[in-house]
């Protein structure tokens, strides 16, 4: 499938009208600085399931997640999928150490991304300690994030994964300004499965009993926490 590209183009939104921006690393810029990053960036919307970046490509650019939900995932040897992440509106990804992409990237529904070319933006960035730091922050935030996955993948039941996934979801969902009594969930159960180490049938199940047991009500598109205290104790078990 094709992606919509406006090829050679800025984005067509400026950067200072953009909803993300207090959630992105261009919130450390000023008005001059973002018209400048602004001839920089270049609007792209994927369709569902479109790859966005692969692991072990040459990282020739960064992305900065506008609209939808990225998964995040490494292929393991035996061609088995780890997902280790969803990106969020306001996420910047694409930053390699090593100047390959050490995972794989691609859109859970409909997906609109700013694309940077990385040598401009590593140019822009160096000029601009601010950004820097506001990068730093990011990625202090996604190491603290591999560590609650390493947690979760560790030594709890599929009812506390479950659980903790839900409540953790819902949380960032609440610092974007997404909120409501419904939590949507634009990932598949597959995908919820590969997140948590479980098999599909073992989240299907766990979800049918917690509702059962009146901690969620499973609606179209997404859950309702019936008892948000029930499912923020299994969470801290």
């Amino acid at each position: 499938m094709k992606k919509i590209v406006v090829a050679g183009q800025p984005c067509a939104e400026p950067c200072v009208d953009c909803a993300v921006r207090p959630q992105a690393i261009c919130a450390a810029l000023d008005h001059d600085e973002l018209r400048e990053l602004e001839q920089l960036g270049q609007r792209l919307r994927y369709r569902p399931n479109e790859p966005v970046f692969s692991q072990e490509e040459i990282a020739t650019s960064c992305f900065n997640v506008l609209e939808g939900v990225m998964r995040l995932y490494k292929l393991l040897p035996d061609g088995r999928r780890q997902i280790v992440g969803f990106a969020l509106p306001g996420d910047f990804l694409g930053i390699a150490v090593n100047g390959r992409h050490g995972i794989s990237a691609d859109a859970a529904g409909p997906v609109v991304v700013c694309r940077f070319v990385k040598k401009s933006f590593v140019r822009f960035v160096d000029e601009r300690p601010n950004v820097l730091r506001r990068i730093n922050e990011f990625v202090t935030r996604d190491l603290d994030q591999a560590h609650d996955q390493m947690v979760l993948l560790g030594r709890r039941s599929a009812e506390e994964k479950v659980a903790t996934f839900l409540v953790k979801w819902r949380e960032r969902l609440a610092r974007i300004g997404q909120i409501s009594a419904i939590t949507p969930l634009p990932m598949s159960r597959r995908d919820i499965a590969d997140y948590l180490g479980l098999t599909i049938e073992t989240v299907s199940r766990t979800f049918t009993k917690l509702e059962r047991d009146g901690v969620i009500d499973i609606v179209h598109g997404g859950i309702r926490l019936a008892d948000a205290a029930r499912a923020e104790a299994l969470a801290a078990a």
